[in-house]
């Protein structure tokens, strides 16, 4: 058997901190049923999940070294610490099984090995001997998963009686008074996440919507989708103890045994994930992200650009537009490069132009490898002759790009944006990327867009 929980981590749960008025007692009495379930384990080592370590785009960190501690010290309680000793025998088999199973982790030394609150809070209500901290990324849910049956396997060729602490939060978007906002899909976030452990299906919570998640703006789903990798070929009994969001915040508390064996969900998960990925493979996409993914893939293995296929649609090839080719992996932006007005002779030409840019000279990001091109989705903006406005209220994010200019400096921003919701935040991105300080004097011009992914 093995066991595992999924803990919030607000800071004010701790006593020194929240005061002595208990801000969250529902959540406090979960912890202590937990704390006192797994006294009764007497784990040798606690595993734990947090989105506050280290994290890394492309790996997963694994704190080294004997020990670590930590205080409370930026929530306004200095004299409360925590001192752990780290298992690094555990830590190293970790690092050794994932990277046999393809799976890229670090342990190399951290500059600041400070504990951080997603571990001290579980550490301020749980007792143990050892512990293993660990860091998420930027990596696939599937990833996630994964890394978490190279942990279960360390653990089970060390014979450790070990738990499993999965640190985080649900939405942080619940109430408009909060400090996040509120946003719809929230809740929805949150209800899918508690149904899927109600129900014990891991399965079920690897086909998250990645955008809706993302809008709810989590910080524990991948921590939860590592600890379901700890319990693979294990059937699960899950139990939520708690569930609350006096803040806006949503404070889920729960706890996962794995029991009796059975067959490996990683082949379904994987099957699920190449099934989602199938816009990338030209299952479902259409002739302008077809050209953009084809150009992308030839360019990447060949160095070289694609000769224009034949029979392209009309209107690709004897229009032009300026054209926006964005890149995306595991839902995170991969490349985003664009045209605001045509340069080339026609639309199939500016698609192949940008496309390139796109995957290869973005100066925010590394060039793509021939090994990401399975993970990546792309989509192609067509933008419509922009229109100068001077009343700023006519702008919608929605609906309107935005570009701002001020001399020879402009900032260009596509419509319908995650996390861009209002004008101001528009504007206010538009001006940065264009270098232009707010107190300029600055045009403005809003545009539509036809979106093909």
């Amino acid at each position: 058997m093995l066991y595992g929980c999924l803990l919030p981590h607000p800071p004010l749960i701790v006593p020194a901190v929240g005061g002595a008025i208990d801000k969250v007692p529902a959540t406090r009495a979960a912890y202590q049923k937990i704390a006192s379930e797994i006294d009764k384990i007497n784990p040798d080592v606690l595993v734990v999940f947090s989105p506050h370590s280290i994290n890394y785009e492309d790996h997963f960190h694994i704190s080294p070294g004997e020990s670590a501690s930590g205080s409370f010290e930026q929530f306004g309680a200095p004299k409360v610490k925590i001192k752990v000793l780290y298992d690094s025998q555990l830590a190293e088999l970790i690092d050794k099984i994932s990277q046999k199973n393809n799976v890229a982790t670090d342990l190399r030394s951290e500059q600041d090995s400070s504990l951080d609150h997603g571990t001290m809070v579980p550490l301020n209500f749980l007792t143990c001997r050892k512990i293993v901290r660990i860091g998420l990324s930027d990596l696939s849910l599937v990833d996630h998963y994964r890394f978490g049956t190279c942990v279960k396997e360390a653990i089970k060729k060390l014979e450790r009686n070990a738990v499993i602490v999965a640190s985080g939060d649900m939405s942080h978007k619940l109430r408009a008074d909060g400090a996040y906002g509120l946003v719809p899909e929230g809740a929805v976030h949150d209800e899918f996440v508690r149904n899927c452990l109600e129900e014990g299906d891991f399965c079920k919570l690897l086909t998250i919507d990645r955008s809706v998640a993302k809008t709810a703006a989590e910080c524990g789903l991948r921590s939860l989708i590592m600890l379901a990798g700890t319990m693979d070929e294990l059937s699960i009994a899950s139990k939520i103890y708690n569930y609350e969001a006096p803040y806006g915040v949503g404070y889920l508390t729960a706890e996962v045994r794995g029991e009796k064996t059975i067959d490996s969900l990683l082949p379904t998960i994987i099957l699920n994930e190449k099934t989602r990925l199938n816009a990338f493979t030209g299952q479902t996409e259409d002739e302008f992200v077809r050209l953009a993914r084809q150009n992308i893939e030839h360019y990447v293995k060949t160095g070289e650009v694609m000769e224009l296929p034949n029979n392209l649609p009309r209107e690709m090839t004897h229009h032009r537009a300026g054209i926006f080719v964005s890149i995306k992996k595991n839902g995170n932006l991969r490349g985003c490069i664009g045209t605001i007005s045509p340069t080339c002779d026609n639309i199939a030409l500016e698609i192949i132009q940008n496309s390139v840019s796109a995957c290869s000279c973005d100066p925010r990001f590394e060039p793509v490898t021939v090994d990401e091109l399975p993970s990546l989705v792309c989509s192609v903006d067509v933008l419509m002759k922009p229109e100068p406005i001077l009343d700023k209220n006519k702008l919608n994010p929605k609906r309107y790009g935005v570009i701002v200019a001020h001399e020879s400096r402009r900032g260009l921003l596509l419509p319908n944006l995650e996390k861009v919701n209002t004008i101001e935040e528009q504007i206010e991105i538009a001006l940065r990327k264009g270098g232009i300080n707010e107190s300029e004097p600055y045009s403005i011009e809003r545009f539509e867009v036809i979106r093909h992914k």
